[in-house]
């Protein structure tokens, strides 16, 4: 499965170049604060939702492609994504006529993986041969990306077209650099002008509402999709069917369950890894508080309260505690080690793990670490703690944007917003055959009727143009594991039917930086009481701590927000 938006690298699962992880992280640049503490309005980067609906294109979808399991609508605005089986037989044409006018760029986007030549490659000459312009592809380490960027911002030198990723603009102070820096798209993209770039056009309301800064759009959306959620619990069926144990998981305490039966220690056998995540970054949604990149919501006064003051996460700690205890847990994972936390589930030392989406693409069934014949990754429906109705808090429509140099003409813009629209044409089509694997017969063959790359194509093509522009995401076919794609449709077409959208949804909001510290004795704390090294007493201390030295501040800030530009809900 081909899955979602984009993540930080820290999310889960590691990025791959066809596979990418669901994170969701707020967008926090840092903003001058005036004498009373409050954000200036023309650096807070926040837009109100009335400027937010003028700024934002209109959503026209497109029939030209039909997905075999077609979208699901769901709550509040979230849908599944479309699923395709097989690559269609006779792929269509979206764009007609000429795309660019002979013009040349120079881009940058982060990769994660080997980056290919850029020398007599034959993948990048012949997609710039049907954009009819060239490319000039900077593609760099996606780990260390973040650090590139300060330097380039300050000395002024940015290139044509380049992708930020929302977790890089921290340093950037990003609300005011983008009105400096980069290219006000509203006059071309705003409401119904968006029409006359149709794939454009196609990309959800939801997918360009984190690229609007100060009342305007400036940002492209790349991976976008409506189903974004940080991740689910995932099981080994395999393994749960072998002991007679149901799936059939409604509460924590069914998950107990499965921690008896499935632990057998001196096998070499536990039920479970790490279900909490960094900074709680999957069981929030079970225990019902804010997840990391939405992190506020409000008492029964109305008053905000932040995700490290709510019961659910002391609830949340407690019962991960409970489990390190019951011996439930592997022991890397009890001494919070990452690093083989795939393997262990590959290989059944553990039977149930949290993970990112895109850990669920049928590749792992051939990744040759799969000790346990049989071997089948499945996913747990939502579930709330207590047996309940479950949420799931939606995040961004898409966590990573491209942006255009506001040096720029305005032929130019409008040339690579042709361009753009070429690179977004929906899986499915001609253009994204071509965009994704490069030329039939040099770079790809067809194998059960979903594309294959050749050893040239796996020396030439990674994910750079994709970074730049994309369509939504769609849930495909890998390593012929047919079954995967169906099953994980299935569980998104139970998943957005529970979506809420927190507090601040979309707006962009950017925190002064005087709060970039806090949170880290936070994640701190919370890994040491997860893990049963300190009890929950030294949580609440912790919390304490987190107010007076500046949580109650930053509430303040959410306050000022919230007065002048509402909450986004």
């Amino acid at each position: 499965m081909q899955s979602g938006a984009t993540p930080a690298p820290d999310a889960g699962a590691g990025l791959s170049r066809r596979g990418l992880l669901t994170s969701i992280a707020v967008i926090a640049a840092v903003p001058l604060l005036d004498a009373c503490g409050s954000p200036k309005e023309k650096n807070s980067g926040t837009t109100s939702e009335g400027d937010l609906s003028k700024a934002l294109p209109a959503y026209a979808p497109s029939d030209l492609v039909k997905p075999d399991i077609p979208v699901i609508a769901g709550a509040n605005g979230a849908a599944t994504d479309p699923a395709f089986l097989a690559y269609p037989a006779s792929p269509v044409r979206t764009v007609n006529g000429q795309v660019g006018h002979g013009g040349t760029y120079v881009t940058m986007t982060p990769l994660w993986g080997a980056i290919p030549p850029s020398n007599g490659n034959a993948y990048y000459d012949a997609v710039n041969k049907q954009l009819g312009a060239t490319l000039k592809l900077q593609p760099a380490d996606g780990n260390t990306y973040g650090d590139l960027l300060p330097p380039l911002f300050a000395a002024d030198k940015l290139p044509d077209w380049m992708n930020i990723p929302s977790w890089n603009t921290t340093k950037l102070n990003f609300g005011e650099a983008v009105r400096t820096k980069f290219a006000d798209l509203t006059p071309y993209l705003a409401g119904d002008k968006i029409k006359q770039y149709p794939n454009l056009a196609a990309l959800s309301t939801n997918a360009w509402v984190a690229g609007v800064w100060n009342g305007k759009l400036y940002g492209l959306p790349i991976y976008s999709s409506n189903a974004v959620i940080a991740g689910m619990y995932y099981y080994r069926k395999d393994l749960l069917d072998k002991a007679g144990v149901s799936a059939d998981v409604k509460s924590v305490a069914d998950l107990e369950t499965i921690g008896k039966a499935l632990t057998n220690a001196a096998a070499g056998q536990w039920a479970f890894d790490d279900l909490f995540g960094k900074d709680a970054a999957y069981i929030y949604q079970i225990f019902g508080f804010p997840g990391t990149g939405y992190p506020w919501t409000t008492d029964s006064a109305g008053k905000l309260v932040h995700r490290y003051e709510t019961e659910g996460i002391v609830e949340a700690l407690n019962w991960h505690a409970k489990m390190v205890k019951a011996g439930y847990l592997h022991p890397d994972a009890v001494a919070d080690n990452s690093q083989n936390a795939k393997q262990r589930f590959w290989s059944g030392k553990v039977a149930v793990c949290a993970d990112g989406t895109g850990a669920w693409n049928g590749d792992d069934a051939k990744s040759g670490t799969a000790a346990t014949p049989g071997y089948q990754r499945q996913a747990f429906k939502l579930f709330s703690a207590t047996g309940g109705k479950p949420t799931v808090q939606l995040g961004n429509g898409a966590s990573m944007y491209s942006y255009l140099n506001k040096k720029l003409n305005d032929g130019q813009i409008k040339e690579l917003l042709a361009i753009a629209n070429y690179l977004a044409a929906p899986y499915g089509s001609a253009e994204w055959l071509t965009v994704n694997f490069g030329t039939a017969g040099t770079h790809y063959t067809m194998k059960d009727g979903n594309p294959l790359l050749t050893e040239q194509g796996s020396k030439e093509i990674a994910t750079t143009y994709q970074f730049l522009a994309c369509p939504a995401s769609a849930s495909t076919v890998q390593s012929g594991a047919v079954q995967v794609t169906k099953d994980a449709a299935a569980w998104q077409a139970d998943m957005v039917k529970y979506a809420v959208k927190p507090l601040f949804y979309g707006m962009n909001v950017s925190e002064p930086a005087q709060f970039a510290a806090l949170g880290q004795p936070m994640i701190d704390m919370m890994t040491d009481v997860k893990l049963g090294r300190k009890p929950i007493s030294e949580w609440t201390s912790a919390v304490d701590t987190w107010r007076r030295q500046g949580g109650d501040d930053l509430r303040k800030f959410y306050d000022g927000i919230r007065d002048k530009f509402g909450t986004g809900k």
